[in-house]
């Protein structure tokens, strides 16, 4: 390509120019109006392939774009490739050459196969593929000897390659695979010594392996979706911490080594033969029983003070949707329970919600709300929050504090990427207006998708729970989302009581424990109805209704 078409290319581009005038080492190209220019250009810009400079290389949410040019090979200087929520149908293999990427982003695309080039990335750290049409992975990946996150959800993979049990795979801790149609995990799964966390939810998998046991470092399984010849253990992966799992697992290997005879049964009679079956219909249904999570729903019009949220007319070309719910119940007081239910949370943004790109949960405590809550939008230098742990600011302020800290994280730790609410600025990149809720007081107190209020912020001692989930997807977005958040809780307040940790344990909320309000220390939650309406009071949306909070999920029951 001639220097002069070069320019003429980068004209059009002012992204590429500036990230090539100014030698940036990171450049980010998404949304609808680089889209339309790929539309109209055929592809990306061919000058974007000669910044070799260039350490992290996003370009997402673009549906034009089918295809990479084998160009990218020139840029050997990437570490991280996020190519998601595209519409590419194949990777060139010459992405292999690509010999300093260590995170590899191509989830959300029309990918049937993957590049056999991958499996000689020897520095790559983390590959998301998830949400394609993939059938199999490369044969090979074993040799990506530092692999330590691998993510294949939402795929049609039916096995994982014959070298994929390796001890060369020394350093991975975390495999997502849910929603596939995975038949088999081989008790070879030992061998990768740093698994913490296995999600094989809704495959197609009809045993577990007794070896999973045998996996020291592993603290959390979901197996969730299974039809499992083992019913006992199939109830119990539908509602069992991952300890009493892998100890039921345990339990059943050592009978196998042990029982081998007895098991045949070839000379049992028939009386025997029908205690052992009683017997095992009786231990499935204390299991079911004690596995059950209660959830309560008060109708609004049942509540002395119903809280309802009124939606301005122009969220609508914002981020339109909203639903809201309150919680009684939620014990968060004793040892770890507020941290666990904080931890849940993000992994909910980041596993269901899209690391919130499609949508965005935020939780306040109902004793410090100030009632009438309005949901609206203002323009960023109007837009004053008191973040989390920070001082009062505008949206604007709070923006440029964050991708300043950010920064400087980036010069100390000498990376590109970086944890905490910098990912997610790109989702507000080129909106005039930010949406809010807003209080009684005219206090801004969420300010979505990127933080909440230190005002409301929920503590050991908070009683009753706020709940919004908001999204520019749709509504049934927000209800799915408020679903597994309402369900992951009633999981949570089930293990909390179970448990008797000592209130304070870690620090805060020192004294004797009380049972929570409403539950006498069962585990119960109470969800009462929100109501959104708009500006002139029709109703919009109540939460639950009686099409939410359905049977389907686990043994959660739900009481009207």
């Amino acid at each position: 390509m001639s220097s002069s078409s070069s320019m003429d290319d980068m004209e059009n581009w002012p992204e590429i120019e500036k990230a090539a005038t100014g030698k940036r080492r990171e450049l980010v190209l998404q949304g609808q109006a680089v889209d339309e220019r790929i539309s109209s250009n055929g592809g990306l810009c061919p000058a974007i392939y000669s910044l070799t400079l260039l350490n992290y290389l996003e370009v997402s949410q673009c549906p034009s774009l089918t295809e990479i040019h084998e160009d990218i090979q020139h840029l050997t200087n990437l570490t991280s490739l996020i190519l998601c929520r595209n519409k590419l149908a194949s990777v060139p293999n010459v992405v292999g050459h690509l010999k300093s990427l260590k995170v590899l982003d191509l989830s959300a695309n029309n990918l049937s196969v993957l590049p056999e080039g991958i499996t000689e990335l020897k520095e790559l750290t983390t590959l998301n593929v998830s949400c394609n049409n993939l059938e199999f992975l490369p044969e090979g990946l074993s040799k990506c000897t530092k692999l330590s996150y691998i993510n294949i959800s939402k795929n049609r993979i039916t096995d994982f390659p014959s070298d994929f049990y390796s001890e060369r795979l020394d350093l991975l801790s975390t495999l997502v695979a849910y929603d596939n149609s995975i038949e088999k995990l081989s008790g070879d799964v030992l061998k990768l010594a740093a698994i913490k966390v296995l999600d094989l939810s809704n495959n197609k998998l009809s045993d577990i392996p007794f070896a999973l046991s045998d996996c020291a470092k592993l603290k959390e399984i979901n197996f969730k979706g299974n039809k499992l010849n083992d019913k006992r253990l199939e109830k119990m992966v539908n509602g069992c911490q991952t300890k009493s799992i892998l100890d039921y697992l345990r339990a059943k290997g050592r009978q196998g080594d042990d029982g081998g005879d007895a098991d045949k049964g070839r000379n049992a009679d028939k009386g025997k033969r029908q205690q052992r079956k009683k017997k095992v219909a009786d231990e499935q249904d204390e299991v079911e029983e004690l596995n059950k999570m209660v959830v309560r729903v008060l109708h609004f019009s049942d509540a002395p003070a119903a809280l309802t949220v009124k939606v301005s007319a122009e969220v609508k070309d914002v981020r339109p949707y909203l639903v809201c719910c309150l919680v009684r119940g939620m014990n968060l007081k004793s040892g770890n329970a507020l941290k666990r239910f904080l931890v849940a949370q993000t992994k909910l943004h980041d596993d269901l919600c899209d690391r919130r790109t499609i949508a965005t949960i935020a939780t306040h405590d109902v004793q410090l709300l100030k009632a009438p809550l309005t949901y609206d939008v203002k323009p960023p230098t109007e837009l004053k929050i008191a973040s989390l742990g920070r001082k009062e600011m505008t949206a604007v302020e709070l923006i440029r504090h964050i991708q300043l800290e950010a920064d400087e994280l980036r010069k100390q730790k000498k990376r590109q990427n970086v944890t905490g609410l910098h990912k997610y600025l790109q989702i507000l990149k080129g909106k005039a207006l930010y949406p809010c809720l807003v209080d009684g007081e005219g206090h801004v107190i969420s300010f979505p998708p990127i933080t909440n209020s230190e005002k409301t912020k929920i503590r050991k001692t908070t009683k009753e729970l706020f709940l919004e989930v908001t999204s520019a997807t749709s509504l049934q977005t927000c209800k799915d989302v408020m679903d597994a958040l309402i369900a992951k809780m009633a999981e949570l307040n089930k293990f909390t009581a179970e448990h008797k940790e000592e209130a304070g344990s870690d620090g805060e909320g020192d004294g004797p424990q009380e049972p929570a309000a409403g539950c006498e220390g069962s585990g119960e939650l109470i969800v009462q109805q929100v109501r959104t309406v708009d500006q002139d009071g029709n109703l919009k949306v109540v939460y639950p209704s009686k099409t939410d909070l359905s049977n389907e999920i686990g043994n959660l029951t739900v009481i009207w």
